[in-house]
């Protein structure tokens, strides 16, 4: 006997799905602002010619690079309690890994895009009294961010498919939704076809922004960091 598809049950329980996207993106927007900022000091500190500076950026940046994120969430929320005494909520776990493992990309992703900005323009800023933090601030990183934004767009989006992992730690996104409603409603294909048609949507939307970026620098000449 065919299967009889019925999508009312899971629709029934939109509320739940839409709550479940909004604490993803949660995840998402906060790792991703806490991983730009911390990604770009980390990428200082391994341009710097300290090994004091370089070295530990270089370790942290390496770990996070090359170990699976769910060790990585798992380690933050059931181990680093235990050895620091520190109280970790799921939320919370996902935001620190998330924010880590995307700094970990950023800093290479800012590394390449201040090597790849020519010397004299490091030496034009000199030439005018700049210091190398102004020179930095003003003339480097605003030119080497326009060419790693489609880098940056990509690491969205595959940070939103990772965070996906929360669910492990019983954090309410939007897959943990959707395996609440096909529990509650034994209507698993249902539920988990409208799980991914909202996981599609968005991140074709995300996809589409970045392709449009690219093809914006492109015209103006300046090209991409991966």
């Amino acid at each position: 006997m065919a299967y009889q598809w019925d999508f009312t049950p899971v629709f029934a329980n939109s509320e739940l799905l839409a709550q479940g996207l909004l604490n993803t993106l949660k995840v998402t927007g906060a790792s991703l602002a806490c991983g730009l900022v911390l990604g770009l000091g980390f990428a200082l500190m391994r341009l710097s010619r300290h090994r004091l500076a370089s070295w530990p950026a270089g370790f942290v940046i390496e770990v996070f690079r090359t170990t699976p994120p769910l060790v990585q969430l798992f380690w933050f929320f059931f181990a680093l309690p235990l050895i620091a005494g520190i109280e970790m909520t799921p939320l919370l776990a996902a935001i620190v890994t998330f924010s880590i493992q995307s700094a970990a990309f950023f800093a290479e992703v800012f590394r390449a895009g201040i090597v790849s900005v020519e010397r004299g323009q490091w030496d034009g800023a000199r030439a005018i009294g700049m210091t190398n933090g102004q020179a930095l601030r003003r003339i480097v990183l605003p030119q080497a961010i326009k060419r790693m934004i489609p880098a940056f767009m990509e690491r969205a989006i595959e940070l939103m498919k990772t965070t996906t992992l929360v669910a492990t730690i019983a954090y309410a996104d939007l897959l943990f939704a959707a395996n609440e409603i096909a529990q509650k409603t034994f209507r698993p294909l249902e539920t988990f076809t409208v799980a991914a048609l909202i996981y599609f949507v968005v991140i074709t939307a995300i996809s589409l922004l970045a392709r449009q970026l690219e093809r914006r620098l492109a015209v103006s000449g300046e090209s991409t960091v991966h």
